[in-house]
């Protein structure tokens, strides 16, 4: 048993719940906030067999897609200034970070 986590974007949510639901993929999906850019993200928590994971990392893959868009940094708090970048810059957001995580029990009640 696998406990796969996968955080997406928001954007990419609702079209890798439906993929996960269409294959019978059961997930739980918490929200969360991305560290770099403070913006929105979906955490998916999925329980599956061994034999299930290249399935379900293969609809993440196919429903999470990359893209770029031109954020503002936010000015610094505390006197980090050295690393501040005072200028629009054009970052690559989207995809997914996935976690592939070895389950010892599962118990469902």
């Amino acid at each position: 048993m696998k406990m796969i986590l996968a955080v997406v974007q928001d954007k990419d949510s609702p079209k890798l719940a439906q993929n996960l639901v269409k294959t019978g993929v059961r997930a739980t999906k918490l929200a969360s906030t991305g560290g770099f850019l403070h913006a929105g993200n979906t955490t998916f928590m999925i329980g599956t067999p061994d034999e299930r994971v290249s399935e379900v990392l293969e609809i993440i893959r196919t429903s999470c897609r990359s893209r770029e868009q031109i954020v503002t940094p936010m000015s610094p708090v505390g006197g980090q200034v050295e690393s501040y970048v005072p200028y629009p810059l054009n970052v690559q957001v989207g995809g997914a970070t996935v976690f592939v995580l070895d389950v010892e029990q599962f118990h469902q009640f």
